[in-house]
């Protein structure tokens, strides 16, 4: 059960209208990285989740999420509120009030039409929130990691929202939601170590014999050894014959076919079986300039 309190986690000021900050305002409202699909990841991992510590955890996460969500979709409204004005009483020329709220050459008039400055479950491009962005898998040492890299990403994109702006009060605002982004980023990576072992994820063991190969796939100028392939963590395979086929086999693919499939496969082999000597004329050809013409192929 939910109830609302109608105070803000944190208080919201802001300078003056501006539509076009708004617009990209909504990509930590409606986007991938945003605070909708956090909530929603994290609300979902706790109804399935086993463990009552973890479950408590993100429990509480998806609901501050919720109220992160409030707090952008405050700024969004804010940033839009003369603008919504000027667009529903139409109190400027056309070309001058397309000019005010399409001062920041993006899509802020495109929200404005279609939403009339209220923030929209969108991405600053217009892209409609999807539960496709919820990538969840039901196994916490994977969920935990997927979550930590939720996070990080949502500490990025407030970064970049806090750069192309120079209002105080929403660069405060965003300043708190970046931090908090970085404290669940904590919250999860101490419930992911928390949990031993958690690596690699899942129960079922690897293959010892591939566990600590590094395959150099991409070969030439540019080679770089480090701890990410170096001798000491990894068994280090350059050569072609040492990588391929892995598990010593030819390499070749294998099926077992009962009497009658291996019949009818083999008579459909020899029915499409391609003439390496021949040299049709193809209709690409009777169609170029100085091409051969039909009679040529008779």
């Amino acid at each position: 059960m939910f109830v609302h309190n109608k105070r803000l986690q944190y208080t919201v000021r802001v300078t003056e209208s501006n539509p076009g900050l708004a617009n990209l305002m909504l990509e930590q409202f409606g986007g991938p990285q945003g605070e909708l699909a956090a909530a929603c990841r994290y609300f979902t991992q706790a109804l399935g989740e086993d463990d009552p510590g973890r479950k408590d955890m993100l429990m509480d996460i998806a609901t501050e999420e919720l109220s992160h969500l409030e707090i952008i979709g405050t700024i969004v409204a804010m940033l839009n509120k003369g603008a919504k004005g000027r667009l529903a009483e139409g109190v400027e020329e056309a070309a001058d009030l397309y000019r005010s709220i399409n001062g920041a050459g993006n899509d802020s008039h495109v929200t404005q039409i279609l939403y009339g400055g209220g923030p929209a479950l969108t991405n600053s491009g217009g892209q409609l929130w999807t539960a496709g962005y919820i990538d969840s898998i039901g196994e916490p040492t994977a969920d935990l990691r997927s979550n930590i890299a939720a996070e990080a990403r949502a500490k990025i994109v407030y970064e970049r929202l806090i750069n192309v702006t120079d209002d105080p009060g929403v660069k405060d605002a965003l300043g708190f939601l970046m931090t908090r982004e970085a404290a669940h980023l904590m919250s999860f990576e101490k419930a992911l170590y928390a949990i031993s072992p958690n690596f690699p994820p899942g129960k079922m063991p690897v293959i010892p014999a591939f566990a600590n190969k590094y395959v150099n796939m991409s070969q030439g100028d540019g080679d770089m050894r480090g701890p990410w392939n170096s001798d000491d963590n990894f068994e280090y395979l350059t050569d072609g014959d040492e990588q391929i086929p892995a598990d010593g086999g030819d390499g070749l693919p294998h099926v077992k076919l009962d009497t009658k499939d291996t019949k009818v496969l083999k008579a459909m082999a020899a029915r499409t079986k391609s003439d390496p000597n021949s040299n049709p004329v193809t209709g690409a050809e009777l169609g170029q300039e100085g091409g051969p013409s039909l009679e040529d192929s008779v």
